[in-house]
């Protein structure tokens, strides 16, 4: 049933619009997978920030500048992953 109904859509579609369409899940995907990573990410750096404050509140300071260079570390991929998705979406 599903090759019947690939064949009678791919038939009635033309070649530039299957790539702009396959171009279009592609950039959702790249996106969707780029925040995915860092989203889970930071939230272990964080985690793992609070619980060794928790432990050590005199090593605040140290534990804090690094649980920050993490964050941006991380969100700089998710930030290269929206570069990806723009250039993808709005290129070709």
């Amino acid at each position: 049933m599903f090759h019947v109904l690939l064949a009678v859509t791919s038939a009635s579609v033309s070649s530039t619009d299957l790539r702009r369409g396959l171009a279009e899940i592609g950039a959702g995907l790249a996106y969707g997978l780029a925040a995915l990573g860092p989203g889970i990410g930071i939230g272990l750096i964080f985690s793992s920030a609070i619980s060794a404050i928790a432990r050590q509140p005199e090593m605040s300071g140290p534990v804090r500048t690094l649980a920050f260079i993490g964050f941006a570390l991380a969100e700089a991929l998710a930030l290269i992953g929206f570069v990806v998705f723009v250039l993808l979406k709005y290129t070709g």
